[in-house]
């Protein structure tokens, strides 16, 4: 916690030194690695607990456990002089975790973590992070996430600039076909959470993550929220809490970050009956001193997960 607290502190003042989008912009080649230890028994209980895992002394990790136990490596990578990306702004975009076979909370871990690839978006460039953990050189699993670094793009002025020459009817017209595309499945209801102000810093003391947009509301709105917001990975993990209820190990999800979740909140998780595909979505409508609020059925995160056959 405090290795990921000082890469907070590293990336707040390295960050507006660093100019996203500048032609030739390349990663850095460097495997962070820990050295091989297993989980601790007392931060696993309490993150089991917050997430609203079982708590089987003797069961596997939850499947986002790794990355949380890693997360203070990736930010590291990203807050270094030669990482090409803000880390103040960026935005976790997507996480794919595939678990290779079930790991035991006494098996000694070995993460690693490394910078993928660096990728035009078109709202700016997003980079993809790579976590591997091993157990005795045995790959037992791996997550791939997406982060969102936005500055000025061609694309955004092209599609600003088609845009205006439509007309404001023809600009409202396209926005709403984009919304449609990007519709989440319509699912049944499976569950509804009512998620606390004070959920961020009871998760950030669990993960180590205490990232001010997730602590208050003053600091939240330093940058641009009206209320402090839930953690993504808090929302991954207890979606797939969840989803883990169902018969079948989970081996492998996927999940888009759709919108972010203002604090306090009502929302649904929805589901297939199987299980395999999600939603969350907020539940009822909830407004804020600035005039700003999540709009009734609005998605957070769309999921899917496999199973152990």
């Amino acid at each position: 916690m405090t290795s990921l607290t000082s890469s907070l502190v590293r990336g707040a003042v390295t960050s507006p030194f660093k100019h996203p989008g500048r032609p030739g912009a390349t990663l850095p080649t460097d495997r962070l690695t820990l050295p091989a230890a297993p989980a601790a028994p007392g931060p696993l209980a309490a993150y089991r607990r917050i997430c609203g895992f079982p708590a089987p002394e003797s069961g596997p990790l939850p499947l986002p456990y790794l990355h949380v136990l890693a997360f203070p490596l990736a930010m590291r990578l990203m807050t270094g002089r030669d990482f090409p990306l803000p880390v103040v702004g960026l935005v976790h975009t997507w996480i794919e975790i595939r678990s290779h076979r079930p790991v035991q909370p006494g098996e000694a871990l070995e993460p690693t973590v490394y910078a993928a690839e660096l990728t035009p978006h078109r709202r700016g460039t997003e980079v993809t992070m790579v976590t591997e953990a091993r157990v005795g050189g045995e790959l037992v699993w791996e997550s791939r996430s997406g982060y969102l670094s936005r500055h000025a793009t061609k694309a955004e002025a092209g599609a600003k600039a088609e845009a205006g020459a439509k007309g404001e009817e023809g600009a409202k017209g396209e926005e709403g076909a984009k919304g449609e595309e990007a519709q989440a499945p319509a699912l049944p209801a499976v569950a509804e959470w009512r998620l606390p102000g004070d959920l961020g810093r009871r998760y950030g003391a669990v993960s180590g993550d205490r990232n001010p947009i997730h602590l208050h509301p003053l600091t939240a709105r330093l940058f641009g929220f009206p209320r402090a917001i839930a953690h993504g990975m808090w929302t991954v993990a207890r979606c797939l809490a969840e989803a883990d209820e169902q018969p079948g190990e989970l081996r492998s999800v996927r999940v888009d970050f759709r919108a972010p979740v203002l604090l306090p909140a009502t929302v649904v998780y929805a589901a297939d009956p199987a299980g395999n595909t999600f939603v969350l979505r907020s539940e009822s409508s909830s407004g804020s001193s600035s005039g700003r609020g999540t709009r009734s059925g609005q998605v957070h995160v769309t999921g899917s997960v496999t199973r152990a056959s």
